[in-house]
């Protein structure tokens, strides 16, 4: 924890200077007709000027407090000009659409930026993502730096936000729903995300507040759009962990284009890092595309597959964990019999058509289908010994156990298995006029789940087996104890269940000016209504409706400032794992969790050392009915299935983020958060995802001598949250903390070629046109995270002890990334 503050101190002391620009910049994304970049593109006033680069970003620096003209070309697209007045220090973003058929003269419109602040939606780019050191790399580490944003996990790819868990979160490629394993029980499990980023275009995150036109979930939604490449491209990224390549192209009529990006991973290097010896094997791997063609100006079809397989072939060999003061040391020692052996094995393809009838109007369709085939086998047996140990620093015995307190057994079993088949058909249309615009949409979900689990776990401890908690006294020996032996733990279950969903929204937007002061306001509804059925179960129907609405203002202040308010009375309807409760049995008259949320924020655009930054703050309360409790270990969620409880969450996020070193985006964000949950009426105790405090950083830097040397740093600082007590303990009698969550990542690239670095002709290095070569240090501090615990009974002392079930200590990692 002193080594995070010191460098987020160190940071701030080191740009504590602010002088103030007298220009003002505008930037943005340059699209045609299809909202593919354009590259290339001159964008110029007078005598000065830029070009676009491979994703259509510019950056122009103009004068404040005149009217400048500013022209955008490029070769075969009709000019584009607008005339544009800022004040000093002011940011202003445009995402201009070169068309091919008229010339456009026009005046300033609201900006995309702008138009996704007041939305409350947070826009990460690509290539930091790419780029951002991270165990887990990808989508979901650098979402973990945002406030609001948690996750003490780093070996998995969920997160939670804002007191919610990982079910409660949307996510959407190119405007299509896709789903995650339903058996996973660890991070070390997972495997790569959904999301490829060396396809992604763009990244939007709301973290609450969120429009009607997104899902039926509680607590935030994560919309990715692939995208359309304008030339052929290739990539590959080589590391420790495994690699990475994907291709991208269009034929020379502009019709046709794709992207297919290829995966591979193995997590053996972090693995290793962890405290249990093991033969272990965990592979993913996984393919994927996104294809479209233009059949006229007018109608576009894309197509959005995936093929990922999952293999976690486990073997822990043995085990030893010290804890306790420095002056009486405890260590628990495990040896290991058995094995686990899981497969994940999932499918999915979408067609998306969109129609744009006119200007005005655009039509889109969208049919999916996912299926997921998944196994989870093991048995394995664990000897312990709970012992005192050897604190001699003179002695060869140093840190060995000497005398052993607690022996003891475990047994677990398992061989669960589920197929589930899911079909979504979904209409969502389109229709602007001047500043209205009206959005619609309709959509119908089939899922077929057909699941059985049988799970066991056996506890022996000196002999004796131990049953489950409050289902047997020992009054031995007055009595005899007649009754057989049973598991500590077991489930036994086998479903087949059927869930039709027809749901659909309306949502109405406008922009327009009280005075000189801009108003943006969204209001819509959505419906639900599903039915739940299958082999032995009782067919039930529910509905839910769910207002939303969302204003913001920008003042006509010299400050650039916009405020927004947002909210809404959401619902989250079941979804096949929140139906099973604790014994496996589906519960189909399981109610849609209810959240009313409020969100209110502030967006503060302002220029320091010359160069742009942003504020952000939001304060947000979700008052929460119908809650569907649960227990949590590592990441499995089990679902008590019963709608017991009322909570609540409250809290305050921060972000600062801009250019702190010169060409560079950075950012520190800061969250604060309270929730609480009421079981059955037994009073108001910590929920589960109780995260206190959340500091987070991005920060990345170079060399001023050697520019193509740089440094990225990844920080995560998170008080602990529920989840240090047995799975099988009331909530109320446990509530004991995991230890803080410390991690900081250090990533060191040189770039050998870039599109400014040139080689002598001839040159091999000339064949790139991106070549870096860097290391990487996960857990540069070393850091012991847990992420849960072992409980283990000292028979001598018929003392209890928690013991820490510690995440990856530090790992080096060296990485190859190349573009052609």
């Amino acid at each position: 924890m002193k080594n995070l503050l010191f460098l987020f101190i160190f940071f701030l002391v080191t740009f504590s200077q602010h002088i103030f620009a007298q220009d003002a910049i505008v930037k943005g994304v340059v699209l045609d007709e299809s909202n593919q970049p354009v590259e290339g593109a001159n964008v110029s006033y007078k005598s000065s000027g830029t070009k676009t680069n491979e994703n259509g970003v510019y950056i122009l620096n103009i004068p404040s407090n005149q009217d400048i003209t500013i022209k955008i070309s490029h070769v075969g697209l009709k000019d584009i000009t607008f005339t544009i007045n800022l004040q000093e220090n002011q940011t202003y973003e445009l995402n201009p659409i070169l068309k091919t058929d008229i010339e456009q003269i026009s005046e300033v419109v609201i900006s995309g930026r702008e138009r996704k602040i007041v939305e409350g939606i947070t826009t990460l780019d690509p290539e930091t993502i790419r780029i951002t050191p991270s165990a887990n790399a990808g989508v979901e580490g650098l979402l973990k730096t945002l406030p609001g944003v948690s996750s003490n996990n780093e070996l998995s790819t969920q997160y939670a936000v804002r007191g919610g868990n990982f079910d409660e979160n949307l996510v959407y490629v190119n405007e299509i729903e896709v789903y995650r394993p339903f058996l996973i029980r660890s991070g070390q499990q997972e495997g790569l995300s959904f999301v490829n980023t060396d396809l992604v275009r763009n990244v939007d995150f709301s973290a609450g507040g969120f429009q009607a036109k997104y899902g039926d979930k509680l607590s935030s939604v994560l919309d990715i759009t692939y995208r359309r490449p304008t030339r052929f491209d290739l990539t590959a990224d080589l590391s420790l962990l495994g690699g990475s390549i994907s291709a991208g192209g269009i034929t020379k009529n502009k019709k046709f284009a794709g992207v297919v990006g290829v995966r591979y991973r193995d997590n053996s290097l972090l693995v290793d890092a962890r405290q249990t010896e093991t033969n272990f094997r965990p592979r993913f791997a996984d393919v994927q595309t996104y294809l479209s063609y233009n059949f006229s100006k007018k109608f576009e079809l894309g197509f959005l597959g995936n093929i990922a397989i999952n293999k976690y072939d486990y073997e822990p060999l043995t085990r030893q964990t010290n804890f306790g003061p420095i002056t009486d040391p405890i260590a628990l020692t495990v040896f290991y019999d058995g094995q686990e052996e899981d497969r994940y094995e999932t499918y999915f393809g979408a067609l998306k058509g969109t129609y744009r009838a006119n200007e005005n109007l655009t039509l889109k369709l969208i049919g999916s289908a996912y299926h997921t085939q998944e196994q989870e086998h093991f048995d394995i047996f664990a000897a312990y010994f709970l012992g005192t140990v050897n604190t001699d620093i003179g002695g060869e015995d140093l840190g060995e156990v000497e005398f052993s307190e607690g022996v003891g057994s475990q047994l677990t079993h398992a061989r669960n298995n589920l197929d589930a088949l899911i079909f979504n058909l979904e209409h969502k249309g389109t229709y602007t006029a001047d500043e209205h615009q009206i959005d619609w949409g309709i959509k119908y979900t089939s899922e077929d789940i057909r699941d059985r689990i049988q799970e066991y776990e056996i506890i022996d401890s000196a002999g004796f087996s131990i049953r489950p908690p409050g289902t047997f006294v020992n009054d031995q020996p007055y009595n005899p104890n007649a009754s057989p032996i049973v598991p500590f733990t077991s489930v036994r279950a086998t479903n087949m269940v059927n869930i039709d969903r027809f749901s659909g929204f309306a949502q109405y937007s406008l922009r327009t000016n009280i005075k000189e002061h801009e108003i943006w306001a969204n209001v819509g509804v959505r419906a639900h209504n599903w039915n739940v059925s299958g082999d032995g179960i009782s067919s039930s129907s529910q509905t839910v409706f769910s207002p939303r609405a969302q204003v913001a203002i920008k003042p006509d202040w010299k400050s650039d400032m916009i405020f927004r308010l947002s909210g809404g009375w959401y619902h989250q309807p079941p979804f096949y794992r929140e139906l099973r409760d604790l014994q496996g049995t589906v519960q189909p008259d399981v109610k849609a969790q209810q959240s009313i949320h409020i969100v209110a924020g502030n967006d503060y655009s302002f220029n320091m050392w010359n160069r742009p930054f942003r504020l952000t703050t939001e304060l947000y309360y979700k008052k929460l009915t119908d809650v569907n409790s649960y227990t949590i270990e590592n990441v499995r969620i089990r679902y008590r299935a019963n709608n017991n409880a009322e909570a609540y969450a409250a809290g305050f996020d921060l972000r600062l983020n801009g250019e702190f070193v010169p060409g560079t985006e950075s950012w520190f964000s800061l969250g604060l958060l309270k929730t609480e949950e009421n079981l059955d009426n037994r009073g108001y105790i910590d929920r589960p995802t109780d995260q206190r405090i959340k500091v987070g950083a991005l920060f990345q830097d170079y060399v001023p001598t050697i520019p193509n040397l740089k440094m990225y740093l990844n920080l995560v600082y998170q008080t602990g949250v529920p989840g240090g007590s047995p799975s099988n303990a009331d909530p109320y009698d446990f509530q004991t903390r995991l230890r803080d969550y410390r991690r900081a990542d250090l990533g060191i690239s040189y770039i050998v070629v870039d599109q400014k670095i040139r080689r002598k002709e001839g040159n091999f290095f000339n064949k790139f046109r991106e070549l870096n070569v860097g290391f990487e240090i996960f857990n540069l501090f070393d850091n012991l995270n847990s992420i849960t615990n072992t409980f283990v009974r000292d028979a001598a002392s018929q003392r209890q002890f928690a013991i820490p079930n510690f995440l990856t200590q530090r790992v080096f990692n060296v990485r190859l990334g190349m573009k052609f």
